[in-house]
């Protein structure tokens, strides 16, 4: 988990250019279809029941499984894009949909100890300008922050039923079921299908059982990058100097404003 390192011009071109085409269905969402041809991410489609996405390291990949764990049935779920083309694609064709945000220092810097190769100066652009992109049918989706969802997804869910006529079951937010989605999570690194396919919904619970068990017995190190750690929290620590920087004063302030408005009242 690096911190250190310039990203080369050729990254910092890449990340550019793929936070603008993000922003437009019509041409993102083809290329993400061709690449990523499942199980997960899962890009919006015909079969598609609910939409859950926002910008990366927001608590997606937590709302994902508290969802699933808590369904009777799976519920084919698009999700993971981190593209607002995925969101702006749920609104126009009316799929229920669930924005997730965080605010953006903890979104940006927990961005930057797992992309070490993005430029703050870049992720604070993409940040605001996801958001931004989304202000024109923001009323097209629930909005949930980074702290509800880990602390209460089943009021979350709750609100999506209410806001879509849905019949989701709601996740009870007790040790055991936190637990549960955190073990997922750190089991997520192995890329297993079975996993994945949970994710979107082609797997149920009782198919999953048997990969977890043994994804478990031959974990090593594997998937920490997904989950909370002391390591990250030290990384994280030294990545605020370099968001303290007067320099990034204008961009931080675009950054807040944007997440203050999309996120509406508490």
């Amino acid at each position: 988990m690096a911190t250190s390192g310039r990203p080369t011009l050729a990254r910092r071109a890449r990340h550019r250019l793929r936070t603008r085409a993000s922003e437009y269905p019509g041409l993102y969402l083809p290329f993400a279809r061709h690449k990523y041809p499942g199980p997960s991410p899962e890009v919006i489609s015909s079969v598609t029941e609910f939409v859950i996405d926002g910008y990366t390291r927001s608590a997606s990949t937590f709302a994902v499984y508290a969802l699933q764990l808590a369904q009777p049935v799976p519920v084919r779920l698009a999700h993971h894009l981190h593209a607002p083309a995925q969101l702006v694609a749920a609104a126009r064709a009316g799929v229920p949909a669930l924005a997730v945000i965080r605010e953006p220092q903890g979104a940006i810097l927990s961005q930057l100890i797992r992309e070490p190769d993005v430029a703050l100066t870049d992720a604070l652009v993409a940040y605001a300008r996801f958001y931004e992109r989304l202000f024109g049918c923001r009323e097209s989706f629930v909005v949930a922050d980074f702290e509800q969802i880990t602390k209460d997804f089943g009021e979350v869910t709750r609100r999506v039923n209410e806001r879509f006529g849905t019949a989701f079951a709601e996740f009870e937010p007790s040790e055991q079921n936190v637990s549960r989605c955190f073990e997922l999570i750190k089991l997520r690194g192995t890329l297993s299908p079975v996993l994945l396919g949970f994710e979107s919904g082609t797997v149920t619970a009782e198919e999953l059982l048997p990969e977890v068990a043994a994804l478990t017995r031959g974990m090593g190190p594997a998937g920490q990058e997904w989950i909370p750690s002391a390591e990250r929290d030290r990384s994280k620590a030294a990545l605020r100097e370099q968001w303290a920087r007067p320099g990034l004063a204008r961009l931080r302030e675009r950054a807040q404003v944007v997440y203050e408005m999309f996120r509406g009242p508490e």
